[in-house]
């Protein structure tokens, strides 16, 4: 049977994965840190004091590339998940959602979580999941547990920009859903 990434190794490398990470930050410093250890592993090899160790079989998995699809934002998924999808898709395949009929392409987003009273940080009637609720210092987003804040956005053949800025062109004809939600206050 064909295996993938199997056989003995020479050097293993471990990244840690922040908070804000996105998949550009972790593949940027993987990169960097790879070409690090592949230079001391090749000297380690030529000189003999580098032996190979067999790959521990356990907790291998698949992990398949990520499509379009995939990059699409469920937002009736909770918080920390949304977030941790739009961070896994920048910059490609890139998240992406609809308003309308216009696709918009997302950066990563803030967690909005709940204050310690219950109370959220945010007033204001509890937003359904994908609900957009527009203030002047920010624009909020519904989620299955608590709302996040978008940071930029980009409108198809439009330039990315920040999540308020493109809230002011926004415009909900009476009875749209979500309409009462675009007004900037």
């Amino acid at each position: 049977m064909a295996e993938l990434d199997a056989g003995p190794v020479y050097g293993v490398m471990t990244q840690p994965i922040g908070p804000e990470d996105t998949a550009g930050d972790l593949l940027a410093r993987l990169a960097t840190s790879g070409a690090a250890l592949l230079v001391e592993t090749l000297d380690g090899i030529e000189s003999g004091s580098l032996r190979a160790i067999p790959q521990p079989a356990d907790g291998v998995s698949h992990a398949p590339k990520l499509t379009t699809d995939d990059a699409r934002v469920r937002w009736a998924a909770p918080a920390l998940a949304v977030g941790r999808q739009i961070r896994a898709c920048t910059p490609a395949p890139g998240a992406w959602t609809t308003l309308g009929d216009a696709r918009l392409k997302l950066w990563p987003v803030r967690d909005c979580p709940p204050a310690p009273n219950g109370d959220t940080q945010h007033p204001g009637e509890p937003l359904r999941p994908g609900e957009l609720r527009v203030s002047k210092s920010g624009v909020l987003v519904g989620t299955a547990t608590h709302p996040v804040q978008l940071g930029d956005v980009q409108q198809g053949g439009k330039r990315k920009m920040p999540a308020t800025d493109w809230a002011r062109g926004l415009r909900a004809a009476p009875g749209e859903p979500g309409a009462a939600n675009l007004v900037l206050r």
